[in-house]
């Protein structure tokens, strides 16, 4: 791992694993801290991409968790999570407290676990909010990593769409076949 890297293996965040942060766990496995804050949350028009990710109406409604990842206090990643609103409306992945055991711990408790991933990813400039929200220089380019997580019958059951520095990242993918 070259200095300041920080290696992100997907897999950790589709299943329920051991209480705790999935986040801080992976960042102190690298001495390092992890911590988030909830910037918002609650019901709102999926965004035209979400909704099409989700199998959803165009406008129809999800529960959205807006949050900014931070690494060693410094501004990370920005991490717009979404579910249908019939597994999320009236729990705690509406609201802006953090969950108790993490998002995927509370989905596996609510008979919704995520066994099968698709993710894309790619690089591209970032907005001028997202530019003012990671403290990244003019001309620095971000990755936009989204994630459709779905169930053995294959419905979705959450979208994520994360965007982050390209500085310092290298993203793990372990694939298993058979």
């Amino acid at each position: 791992m070259g200095e300041g890297e920080m290696v992100s293996a997907s897999a950790r965040y589709l299943a329920p694993s051991a209480p705790g942060d999935a986040w801080e766990a992976e960042a102190a496995a690298a001495g390092r801290r992890g911590t988030q804050k909830v910037v918002r949350a609650g019901e709102v028009a999926a965004p035209d991409r979400v909704a099409d990710l989700l199998g959803l109406e165009r406008g129809g409604q999800v529960v959205e968790r807006r949050r900014i990842m931070y690494l060693d206090g410094e501004p990370c990643e920005l991490t717009h999570t979404y579910y249908p609103v019939g597994i999320a409306r009236g729990t705690g992945l509406a609201g802006t407290a953090k969950i108790r055991g993490g998002a995927v711990r509370l989905l596996a408790e609510l008979g919704h676990v995520g066994v099968r991933a698709q993710e894309d990813v790619v690089a591209r400039m970032p907005s001028g909010s997202e530019r003012a929200a990671l403290s990244l220089k003019d001309g620095e380019p971000v990755l936009e990593l989204t994630r459709l997580t779905l169930d053995a019958a294959g419905r979705p059951i959450q979208a994520d769409v994360m965007v982050m520095p390209s500085r310092g990242q290298r993203l793990r993918y372990e694939i298993r076949i058979g």
